[in-house]
């Protein structure tokens, strides 16, 4: 995963914070503010750290 990357994901959670959040392999996961539960919003990855990301959504 870089920054800068678009992806198409799908929102499978909502964390602590209320951001969805999407897991992408075993381990990873994205956060995504302003999505809900069932979403496949199309992101754009904006900060990448070791086990988890934070993405804006582009698009649905």
């Amino acid at each position: 995963m870089t920054e800068g990357e678009t992806l198409q994901l799908d929102i499978e959670d909502v964390g602590d914070q209320g951001d969805g959040l999407a897991r992408v392999g075993p381990g990873y996961v994205v956060f995504i503010p302003d999505t809900e539960i069932g979403q496949q919003p199309l992101v754009r990855i904006e900060t990448v750290r070791e086990n988890f990301a934070f993405a804006e959504v582009v698009g649905e």
